[in-house]
């Protein structure tokens, strides 16, 4: 293994002077296959886009100028008859000509049925929708790779960067800045020490308490308690309180704090198991004290701080390659999603996995044609999961579906897959369903190879025909039927 190049994950863009040193030919190569995709990429991209209306019960489009690795809903800050107001989070990673960036945003999320067909539809993919406004930007140090906001108050978020610390910000109270060149750094309310290399993907907030969950190149898992350092003052915004109504930081400060840094907090615990890098991690639904982790070993392990550092259980080989991401249910704790660079997702049930032995998974969903880099559970549907990968594609899937599905087997079609959305593409770097507007979903893609550069955010919600239970739409769509046929009857 010595001298071996480090693995480069795939949601990363190869820095330019790597491409660069290229050969010419396989440069030549590699443009024309690139062409190639291109144009395959415009068929289906112009394909799908006609189908909008059909498919959709709402879409907004909105081109970045710089790629976005990370993706997360934040608060709800207001309810309308049309639509909601809500927080966003998303990074900007840059080409070093302007500082990297954690972006707050305000973004319109229009309620069902009530966009029009032909509005959704005729949208400019090089335009910013006037859904989204940027509200709020911090100079973050060093590019963001993950964002994860604390359930029990979302105007705390982590952040994961190109280094071994996880940084934690209060976004309602630090303080706008304007992203230019030589700009100083924003600094972290809170700082998470503990890793011995960099810890750039593998970032969980827990669901139950304020614990924090990491994992890194130096194959570990480390967790932090962020107790001590949150105000009993902190209700989320959306239990009423409008964000940053209490005028300070609810994050305290302590006698270490720093001038320029911000305090820092040790780990709880650094937990050893894995024999690669950390590639994502996950809370139980139901304990601060049990979690997962897959990485670059292809191992899925689960812990429980409560009887040590070492696996419960590790399951050797979970899939045939490097692990990109793990999601625990929040629905049933017996079930836990990875997804692989073997362009498949597994699901797996806790009771059936022995350790040290190979798993053997509860189903394989086989639809994805590259690797798949983020996997989620619906928090709308216990049987209802999201999956997006280099492809382009982000897959929506149903378990209870598989071998009930006899239209779509004739058809070719995966196992499970009902719906795919295709507006992106290139590789779709992270989603997140919204919980506070059902079967609502923010997805990002990092559009360089294709594009040239820059990226592209989607809002969208598919339209709940296809969800819905079929007895119930199709007495939906009798009435509308005779509906209709009383109208023209009258005219």
């Amino acid at each position: 293994m010595e001298g071996q190049v480090p693995k480069k994950r795939g949601r990363k863009p190869k820095p330019k002077d790597e491409k660069d040193q290229q050969q010419p030919q396989q440069g030549k190569m590699k443009e024309a296959k690139r062409g190639q995709h291109a144009a395959s990429v415009d068929e289906k991209y112009t394909q799908w886009k006609s189908l909008v209306p059909v498919l959709y019960d709402w879409l907004a489009n909105h081109n970045l100028v710089w790629p976005s690795l990370s993706c997360r809903w934040g608060p709800q800050l207001e309810q309308a008859t049309y639509k909601n107001r809500q927080r966003l989070y998303l990074s900007e990673q840059t080409d070093g000509s302007v500082p990297n960036t954690l972006v707050i945003a305000n973004c319109e999320v229009v309620k069902p049925r009530v966009a029009a067909a032909e509005h959704i539809s005729q949208f400019n993919e090089e335009a910013r929708s006037p859904f989204v406004k940027k509200y709020k930007t911090i100079i973050h140090p060093g590019e963001v790779n993950r964002i994860r906001e604390l359930p029990q108050n979302s105007r705390i978020v982590a952040t994961h960067t190109d280094g071994p610390d996880v940084l934690i910000w209060d976004v309602e109270t630090q303080p706008n800045r304007h992203a230019v060149l030589g700009a100083s750094n924003s600094r972290p309310d809170l700082i998470l020490t503990g890793h011995q290399d960099n810890a750039e993907f593998a970032l969980a907030m827990c669901p139950t308490e304020p614990f924090v969950l990491s994992g890194g190149k130096d194959k570990s898992v480390v967790l932090w308690s962020i107790q001590d350092h949150i105000t009993s003052s902190a209700s989320d915004p959306a239990s009423g309180k409008s964000p940053g109504s209490g005028g300070g930081s609810i994050i305290k400060r302590d006698g270490n704090d720093k001038a320029v840094d911000g305090p820092t907090v040790g780990p709880r615990g650094i937990y050893q198991g894995h024999d690669d890098t950390v590639e994502d991690v996950a809370f139980s639904p139901s304990s601060a004290q049990e979690f997962c982790s897959v990485g670059d070993d292809s191992c899925l392990i689960l812990w429980d701080a409560r009887v040590g550092t070492s696996p419960v259980i590790k399951v050797e080989k979970a899939q045939n390659a490097d692990l990109h991401s793990v999601d625990w249910s929040p629905h049933d704790s017996n079930f836990i999603l990875t997804g692989s660079a073997d362009n498949s997702v597994c699901m797996f049930d806790r009771r059936s996995l022995t350790s040290n032995g190979v798993g053997s998974h509860v189903h394989k969903f086989e639809g994805h044609k590259a690797a798949v880099l983020c996997v989620q559970w619906c928090p709308d549907k216990s049987s209802v999961f999201g999956s997006s990968a280099e492809d382009g594609i982000l897959n929506i899937w149903d378990y209870e579906q598989i071998g009930k599905e006899t239209d779509a087997k004739a058809a070719g079609a995966p196992a499970g897959l009902f719906f795919q959305h295709a507006g992106h593409r290139d590789k779709v770097v992270d989603f997140h369903w919204n919980t506070h507007d059902p079967w609502t979903i923010v997805s990002v893609s990092d559009d360089c190879e294709t594009s040239g550069g820059g990226g592209t955010l989607q809002i969208w919600r598919m339209s709940d025909l296809l969800y819905r239970p079929e007895e119930e739409v199709l007495e939906e769509l009798q009435n509308f039927k005779t509906h209709v046929s009383k109208c023209t009857a009258k005219n």
